[in-house]
């Protein structure tokens, strides 16, 4: 079956998100190079994967689309005058996962000031999160494997808490190299334990990850959860068609590090890379940014796959 078949065909997103829960044990795909950042208590240099999403392959992208564009052309969208009436509000999980001897702890202050960090990039984005609860779960396989889908699997299926209506965060050593990960909402059902984010715990506010511990590896990482790509995705690809789908970000040929002021990796399209845009790859202190269209597409994202997530 083409793609143009697979994409009319009724049962096409079923079948995609079946293909990748089927999946979920093979390695991870991921867009990233390494960075490298100083940990501020030990001195030593990591390099890791800024994101480890596992990214859609074309047939679901093209069956999320079509959703996307039934739910737009029906009366149930909620944002076609592009306002935002009412926040969202979803209650969030944390889940801080440790070594036996009590390793990889985020304190109380660290999750508050996380919450503080995410309601104040999503302002005006229509979701606002609260604080559901927190759980500190002593487990150094876990602590330090996370970032494998078996032990992923395990964690998530023992600690998530009612995922259809509530923001699971899972915080570990991600031991493989990585600052965090998300699942789509497009991947699994709405109550599976699957769904959430899983970030290195010295990627919290104060935490020990020097440029990456402004607390926007989880921004970013909600960012998926909520349905967005990123950015850079297609590279030089008009977010009309393909890309991140988002017509309102510049094009933009590969991800941005650091904080590259007046980077412009795609010349023959308007606009300079927006490096400072959450679903890039920036120093946190770089990132400041959604895009109107962002907001739109999470919201409607979250209608179609998440309809019962929050209040």
């Amino acid at each position: 079956m083409n793609c143009l078949k697979l994409l009319v065909a009724a049962t096409a997103l079923g079948m995609a998100t079946q293909a990748y829960a089927a999946q979920d044990d093979a390695a991870r795909t991921y867009d990233s190079p390494q960075v490298s950042f100083v940990d501020s208590l030990t001195g030593q240099t990591h390099k890791v994967l800024r994101c480890g999403v596992s990214n859609p392959d074309a047939a679901h992208l093209a069956a999320v689309e079509q959703k996307i564009r039934e739910f737009r052309s029906s009366n149930k969208a909620p944002l076609l005058a592009n306002v935002v009436v009412v926040d969202k509000v979803i209650p969030t999980y944390f889940n801080v996962i440790t070594t036996n001897s009590g390793v990889g702890n985020v304190s109380d202050t660290q999750i508050a000031d996380q919450l503080a960090v995410l309601n104040a990039a999503y302002a005006g984005s229509g979701f606002q999160f609260s604080h559901a609860g927190t759980r500190r779960t002593k487990n150094t396989t876990w602590y330090n494997g996370c970032a494998k889908s078996s032990i992923e699997r395990s964690m998530k299926r023992s600690l998530a808490v009612d995922p259809a209506h509530t923001f699971n965060v899972y915080s570990c050593g991600l031991g493989s190299g990585l600052l965090g990960y998300a699942t789509f909402p497009s991947y699994y059902k709405e109550s599976s334990f699957m769904h959430g984010v899983v970030v290195l715990n010295a990627s919290f506010p104060g935490g020990s990850a020097t440029n990456y511990n402004g607390g926007d590896t989880m921004t970013h990482e909600t960012g998926h959860y909520l349905g967005l790509y990123h950015t850079f995705q297609g590279g030089c690809v008009d977010g009309s068609g393909g890309g991140d789908f988002v017509v309102d970000t510049a094009a933009e040929a590969s991800p941005a590090y650091e904080c590259p002021v007046g980077r412009d990796s795609c010349p023959d399209n308007a606009g300079l890379d927006p490096i400072t845009n959450f679903m890039d790859y920036t120093y946190d202190s770089c990132m400041n940014t959604f895009s109107t269209d962002q907001r739109i597409r999470a919201q409607d994202q979250v209608s179609v796959y998440r309809p019962n997530l929050g209040s």
